[in-house]
């Protein structure tokens, strides 16, 4: 069975970070390749996982910890939110980079023109067609707050 790079690409820097005393890359990284070998055994799965199966993993991975900073923000506990901060960080640097602004919007215009949606309560139809579009270059929630400024 051949690894995908991406599942190398983790390897090697846990390795690196366990050389380095990197206690909390170190965490991140093996709660994030346990995932992954889960994820890879489950569901009567056979062989390794792709690039965007292991992307997948990550982007649900800095969700569950960017959800968990705000909660711990809402209860006062600045300390624990910077920590899940902080491992959010460690795990977007594995996803691939975000697209800006001005190509999200021409994207989503391109979708609304496409679709012929002008008002606010339709904007499902737009985020399905959008998300397949931006394929992990953009998160669902800025989607959904562009797509809605563009309907006005």
């Amino acid at each position: 069975m051949m690894a995908c790079p991406l599942t190398e690409k983790i390897q090697t820097d846990l390795v690196s970070a366990l050389k380095n005393r990197d206690d909390t890359t170190l965490s991140v990284l093996r709660m994030l390749k346990s995932s992954i070998q889960i994820a890879s055994t489950e569901k009567g799965r056979s062989g390794d996982l792709t690039d965007e199966d292991v992307l997948v993993l990550i982007r649900r991975a800095v969700k569950q910890r960017e959800e968990a900073a705000d909660l711990y923000k809402a209860g006062g506990a600045m300390d624990r939110a910077a920590g899940e901060l902080e491992e959010a960080r460690i795990l977007i640097g594995y996803l691939p980079a975000q697209m800006d602004d001005a190509e999200l919007e021409g994207i989503i215009s391109g979708v609304i023109k496409e679709t012929g949606v002008s008002e606010a309560k339709d904007v499902g139809r737009i985020m399905s067609k959008a998300m397949q579009l931006v394929s992990g270059k953009a998160d669902g929630r800025r989607v959904r707050e562009t797509a809605l400024k563009l309907l006005g």
